[in-house]
This record gives C-alpha cells, sequence and structure tokens, in this order.
C-alpha cells in the first residue's frame, strides 16, 4: 500500500502506550523496539511481497534481505525468522518453493540468524518473506526521529529497482544490468547498520516500498528537521536511467510522489528524478544520519556509500529540498 493510505488507515486507531514499548508504530521506523530489560530490547518486523526476480532461489534470498533490513535499519542484530508463504499449489511444482525457502534460509544464515518455523497458505500469486525477531541494546537504537542539525545524510546501496524490476518482467533488462540488480537486492544490511551503531549514530532507516523520498520524509518528520538533498551525488543502478527512458515505472512511484509533494521543493530536478526518487525499493540501502565527523570512518568502511544531503533546522516550509 502507498504511504498516504496506509496512514489513513491507520489514523483512527489508538495509540500503543506501555513504557516498554521504546519505538511503535507512531514515527513510520522499519520495526517495532520493545524493552525487556534494562539492555536488552526485542526488535520485530514482517514483509513479504510477490517475485521481483524470476529464479526461484535468488527470490527467495531477495525477499529474506528485504525482510532482514528493517532489523539493521534500527541498529539490530536478527536472531530468528519465520517464513511466510503465499503459495499457488496447482499451478507450480512444490521445487520452486523448496528453492524460494532455501534462498531465504542462505540470507538468514548468513545474518547469523535462524529460521525457526513459519506459516504458509495457498494463493492464486506466489508470496514470500519473513518475520524477523532482532535485538538492540536500548541506548542504541536507530530510529526515525534522532536525525540532527548539522547531519550528513548517507545512502549505502544505488537506487533504481523498482524501474530495473519492471523492465526485467518485460524481458527489456540486459543480462548485465539484471546481475547488477540482484547483487545489491541480496547484499544484507549488517555492515551498514553495524558501522553506524559503531560511530554513534542514532538516525537511520531503510530504502523499500516508499521510495527514497517517502523513507526520508518519515524521518524529517520524526526528527523535526529538514533535509535538502543533491540531485548529482545520488548513486543509481546501472541501467536505471536507460530502463527509466524506455519507458519502465512503477504505479507505486506515483502513490508515492503524491505522498511527498506537499513538503517537497522539487526546484528543476524534472520528470526523471521525480521517477527516480520516489521509484519503490526492494532490500535498498540504508539512510543514515551522522554527525560531519564522522562521515569519512564512515564512507571508509562500507563500500558504496556516499554522501548525498544535509540536515538542517526547520520550522515552517518544504521538508524536503532537492539542489
Amino acid at each position: 500500500m502507498g504511504p498516504g493510505d496506509l496512514s489513513a488507515a491507520l489514523a483512527p486507531l489508538p495509540r500503543e502506550s506501555d513504557p516498554r514499548l521504546l519505538v511503535g508504530r507512531e514515527t513510520f521506523d522499519d520495526a517495532g523496539v520493545f524493552r525487556l530489560s534494562d539492555d536488552l530490547a526485542l526488535v520485530q518486523t514482517v514483509d513479504f511481497f510477490a517475485p521481483i526476480v524470476d529464479d526461484p532461489y535468488r527470490f527467495g534470498r531477495v525477499a529474506a534481505a528485504n525482510a532482514l533490513s528493517d532489523v539493521y535499519a534500527m541498529g539490530g542484530i536478527p536472531l530468528t525468522a519465520m517464513n511466510i508463504v503465499g503459495f499457488p499449489e496447482r499451478t507450480l511444482p512444490l521445487a520452486v518453493l523448496t528453492a524460494i525457502l532455501r534462498g531465504g534460509q542462505d540470507a538468514v544464515h548468513e545474518a547469523g540468524a535462524r529460521i525457526v518455523g513459519g506459516h504458509t497458505v495457498t494463493d492464486e500469486e506466489l508470496k514470500y518473506g519473513l518475520s524477523v525477531t532482532g535485538q538492540v541494546h536500548p541506548d542504541r537504537i536507530l530510529s526515525n526521529a534522532n536525525a540532527q542539525p548539522g547531519d550528513r545524510v548517507i545512502l549505502t546501496k544505488p537506487i533504481g529497482t523498482g524501474i530495473l524490476a519492471t523492465a526485467g518482467k518485460h524481458g527489456a533488462l540486459a543480462p548485465v544490468h539484471e546481475e547488477a540488480l540482484y547483487r545489491s537486492m541480496a547484499t544484507l544490511n549488517a555492515l551498514a547498520s553495524r558501522t553506524a551503531v559503531d560511530l554513534g549514530a542514532r538516525c537511520a532507516t531503510d530504502v523499500t516500498g516508499f521510495g527514497l523520498l517517502g523513507h526520508l520524509l518519515h524521518v524529517t518528520r520524526a526528527s523535526g528537521v529538514r533535509v535538502t538533498l543533491q540531485l548529482d551525488a545520488i548513486p543509481l543502478l546501472p541501467g536505471a536511467r536507460e530502463a527509466l527512458a524506455a519507458g519502465f515505472t512503477t504505479g507505486g512511484a506515483g502513490r508515492n510522489a503524491q505522498w511527498v509533494d506537499a513538503e517537497l521543493d522539487w526546484n528543476d530536478s524534472g520528470e526523471d528524478w521525480r521517477a527516480l526518487l520516489t521509484d519503490p525499493q526492494t532490500s535498498g540501502g540504508l539512510l543514515v544520519s551522522l554527525a560531519p565527523d564522522r562521515v569519512a570512518p564512515y564512507l571508509a568502511k562500507v563500500p558504496g556509500s556516499v554522501v548525498i544531503g544535509h540536515v538542517s533546522g526547520w520550522e515552517r516550509g518544504p521538508r524536503i529540498v532537492l539542489a
């Protein structure tokens, strides 16, 4: 669902009130955090979707990496995961399901966690994902709500997965671009998360279905700040511009753009950037808000990470400015 519809659906529900609930749904963070003791809290999330690549093993691995990313975005360490499966058993052989589950299990094991069960239903459309539980120290949580004026905004993976996946579904993606897309989506955000926590960061989110701008808007709202993005610094996956020029876009991008419009100054960024920055991502990178003196060590330790903007104070007007 788009962020606007989801916000509207949640708005009538009463907010949770429990001192042990350290992060709930109010800030639109990537996962919930529940305190168990002074030095231990649980991180909980769930994510599943229809295939974004054709190969079942690769689909399983990407879907698992995407779900695990929510724990990493909170600064947590994954512990256990449970499979969630919708499977069209009348039209697909069970070997497809086995390959998907193997891909998911391999990603979970790479994260140092374990699959402990799951749930399946028959469905007309194949779907797969995970419910993941992790742990985090209550004083080392990464949250949408902690960006500070003066911070630099770092992106750890290039964007463009939705556009490229759409091109791939139409057989219009070059093999080299398809491989780059898969490698990016299958890469865990473990190093990006651990380095942020080690360097004292307190604010991060991952870039997934709401696009880069949608997730960044959550950060600016929760933190009460403005972010200025440098368009020429934002990395794109190989082939993303070519796929966009060929007409491959996603319906989700339109919903994401409509949601951020009222709080964003597009300047003269153009329609291409509008499509790229609102493109729904699968297993995207982390957006990390970090003090300037910690930026160089972060970039040195996390391959592919780049500074794409900076944080300033906000009182009124657009929360995100494109420069």
